[in-house]
């Protein structure tokens, strides 16, 4: 007994050295202004102490003193991210009121430490609950709340990002379909932010992170290759950088090479992209050239610096990105090129100042070091009004939003110019119609096509960087359901929608007129009784869409009759084919409605161990099979759980969207079931090699061909075979197999069956 209290005793002492060993790591790595200095430190000392006591007798999933969090956050918020004390003291404070509201209140907060530090309290407070606390059906309103919340002080989102990337650092403590969530979650909001945002180094970070539980052997076996390589790739760099260093140094220059690993997710996805094995990813590793010159010399250093990389080795033309002249909207600089090595292989080199490395690291907190000095921060600003209007658009739906939004924040931009030569920045695959939107909705609705560098094009002409644009307008032109496809920019898509939802509105008006004289026709009265009745017949839960229908002549006598004379279903299904009920009934928590299925399947097993075997449905884009990580999204409309591949696309647009119906679920013995998979094959085209992988896959390894289809142009094949197999080992060693055979080059699962995308 004396020696469990002793040994209590001991880990006590020792988790308070460890946590006083981390506020003095935090405190060494932030470098305040030595005006300023005494008054930051007594203000971070302040907050610790608070959120000491706060937490004092709290602890996370990982058995740990939770204080250990918000310290973590605070050191990545000004080690990582290069924020300010106000940030720090917010970022040790930010789930204080959340989680000891008993102690302390948000006006505690505003009366100890002032309204700023009280305002981003609040902000991250208020994005807890939203995460945490709401119904599942409304998540995708969530992120708009999010996003509202990081308009108003962009201090918010960065402590979020922060907070997020500490929370994926320790995911492992989590439960298997937590993870997948707050996975999704990473990937699909969190990272696109710190992308546009300028944080890359946490971008790629959170990325990894998420990868390693959507997808933990892709993520292991990159993680291995990369490691095993490592010294090869250092004497690489060692030999290709000898001539550049010396010429560096004869010239004077002031610099720093880093030879930097690509991320594993950014290598997995340019292996699903280009259907290459990871040998072929030959931008494994990019060099940085880091330049210490004055703010005034930067430009002519970079290109100088350039001259020099490619006069000892041949640039690959297509491959410059000048980031210098023209920096992205999130205000990175940097030139970019890739070069042939001496020894044939291509090497991605970035160059860029001190000042453009800062900035790509630290991203927007770092764009108030140079504000006022040189750095304009007109770009970021103006991204950030964007995402300010975008918010203040209360008539788009949701989950149109959250889409619009996470598309915005993934694509990368494109420059093109006004006639008068005005540059403007819109997301890369913009089309006419989305520069009339950005300048002025009028302009928009009348569009009709426009001069593009003096020739004529139409209005879903898709821009290319560096494209002068003349909007030609009509006052004929109008907006249709059309357009939307084309739209690109989230203004157009809700400038678009607004103009329809209008004229909707005003069918509607016209259709509460018409109604009277539809009615009388047909000897009906008309109350409101009567007006439900025909609404309920005809399958319409929305009167604006009841009264448009009958201003449009879609409902008139003759089909009203027909209606009512008949009891078919089709029927109404021609004149209202897009009206269907989309919810289904309400009923328990998703736990409760899983463990009442039916047990027909067998096939899956929920981890989760409360819940039944239930039945299910593969899904069709992916189509996993036994030994693929996968994740179930319960499917309440049709009453089953829909498999998916962890990583698959649609996955992570469900687990992000509607996390709380998300099941994580693994294969149990298939027991002889064979599933329909996916292979692509390159190969060079000779006579026999085709019976030859047939025998592979039907003698060798006794599975069943569903289609086979190639297609040879001058002496190259390219060909699709869908089979049948039991499980992902019995896939991996036909792919060998087939890897042997004489003429092939590359084979590769299909990994989307609708676009054909396919990978490793």
């Amino acid at each position: 007994m004396e020696e469990a209290r002793v040994k209590r005793e001991f880990n006590i002492q020792q988790e308070r050295r460890e946590i006083l060993s981390r506020y003095r790591r935090l405190l060494s790595v932030y470098k305040p202004k030595p005006e300023n200095a005494k008054e930051d430190f007594a203000l971070i000392r302040k907050a610790f102490k608070v959120a000491l006591e706060a937490h004092s007798n709290m602890r996370r999933k990982s058995g740990e003193p939770y204080i250990y969090h918000p310290l973590e956050v605070a050191r990545i918020c000004v080690e990582e991210i290069g924020l300010g004390a106000t940030a720090i003291a917010a970022a040790l404070l930010h789930d204080v009121v959340e989680d000891r509201s008993d102690l302390y209140s948000i006006e505690d907060i505003r009366r100890l430490f002032g309204d700023k530090i009280a305002n981003i309290c609040q902000g991250l407070t208020k994005i807890k609950e939203i995460f945490d606390h709401t119904q599942p059906s409304d998540q995708a309103d969530h992120y708009r709340k999010l996003l509202l919340t990081m308009s108003s002080d962009v201090r918010v989102i960065l402590i979020k990002l922060a907070d997020r990337l500490h929370n994926m650092r320790t995911l492992e403590y989590m439960r298997p379909e937590k993870q997948l969530k707050i996975a999704a979650e990473t990937t699909y909001l969190f990272a696109p932010l710190a992308h546009r945002l300028g944080l890359y180094a946490i971008k790629s970070e959170l990325e990894d992170l998420a990868l390693k539980f959507t997808e933990p052997e892709i993520y292991s076996e990159i993680s291995r290759r990369l490691a095993e390589s490592e010294h090869i790739r250092e004497s690489f760099a060692s030999e290709f950088l000898f001539p550049i260093r010396k010429e560096l140094n004869e010239r004077g220059f002031k610099y720093r090479i880093l030879v930097r690993n690509k991320s594993v997710y950014s290598i997995w996805n340019k292996m699903k992209r280009k259907n290459i094995p990871f040998d072929e990813v030959y931008d494994v590793f990019a060099i940085r050239i880091i330049l210490d010159v004055p703010v005034q010399q930067e430009k002519a250093a970079c290109w100088e610096t350039y001259s020099i990389v490619t006069s000892h080795y041949r640039p690959k033309p297509d491959r410059l990105r000048d980031w210098v002249s023209i920096p992205r909207a999130n205000g990175y600089q940097a030139l970019h090129t890739t070069v042939m090595s001496h020894i044939g292989k291509w090497v991605e080199v970035q160059i860029r100042s001190e000042r453009m490395d800062e900035i790509a690291e630290k991203g927007y907190a770092a764009h108030w070091k140079y504000k006022g000095e040189y750095y304009e921060e007109k770009n970021v600003e103006n991204w950030l009004d964007r995402v300010r209007e975008m918010l203040q658009r209360e008539e788009a739906g949701a989950l149109d939003f959250i889409e619009d939004f996470q598309s915005y924040l993934f694509t990368s931009e494109i420059f093109v110019f006004t006639p008068k030569g005005e540059m403007r920045i819109l997301p890369a695959g913009s089309t006419v119609l989305d520069f009339a939107y950005a300048i002025h909705s009028e302009v928009g609705h009348r569009c009709i096509g426009a001069n593009v560098n003096h020739s004529l094009k139409n209005k879903y002409y898709q821009l290319q960087n560096g494209d002068q644009i003349e909007i030609l307008t009509s006052k004929k032109s109008e907006p249709t359901e059309e357009w939307l496809q084309y739209a690109k920019t989230s203004r157009a898509r809700s400038k678009i929608r607004e103009y329809l939802r209008e004229k909707k509105q005003q069918l509607a008006e016209e259709g509460r007129v018409k109604i009277t004289e539809l009615f009388d026709k047909l000897h009906w009265p008309v109350t409101e009784e009567k007006i439900e009745e025909v609404m309920h017949k005809l399958n319409y839960t929305s009167e604006e869409e009841f009264y448009a229908a009958i201003a449009e002549g879609q409902i008139n006598e003759i089909n009203l009759r027909k209606a009512y004379s008949s009891n078919s279903r089709s029927w109404l299904s021609i004149i209202n084919p897009f009206q269907r009920h989309k919810n289904p009934t309400p009923g328990d928590s998703l736990v409760d409605q899983v463990a009442r299925k039916l047990k027909e399947n067998n096939q899956l097993q929920l981890l989760d161990k409360n819940i039944d075997r239930i039945k299910y449905k593969v899904a069709d884009c992916c189509k996993p099979i036994p030994g693929d990580d996968v994740m179930g999204y319960y499917d309440a409309l049709n009453d089953q759980i829909v498999v998916h591949r962890a990583q698959c696309r649609e996955a992570l647009h469900l687990m992000a969207t509607f996390g709380h119906n998300i099941v994580k679920v693994k294969w149990e013995r298939s027991q002889g079931m064979q599933f329909l998979a996916g292979i692509r094959i390159h190969t060079i085209d000779r006579k026999g090699l085709l019976h030859e992988i047939s025998e592979v896959i039907t003698n060798e390894m006794d599975s069943n061909i569903k289609s086979i289809h190639f297609e040879t142009d001058q002496g190259v094949s390219e060909g699709m075979v869908f089979l049948y197999i039991s499980n992902l080992e019995k896939l991996k060693e036909l792919i060998a197999k087939i890897r042997k055979i004489e003429g092939v080059h590359q084979v590769m699962r299909i990994d989307n069956y609708i676009s054909g995308e396919s990978g490793f």
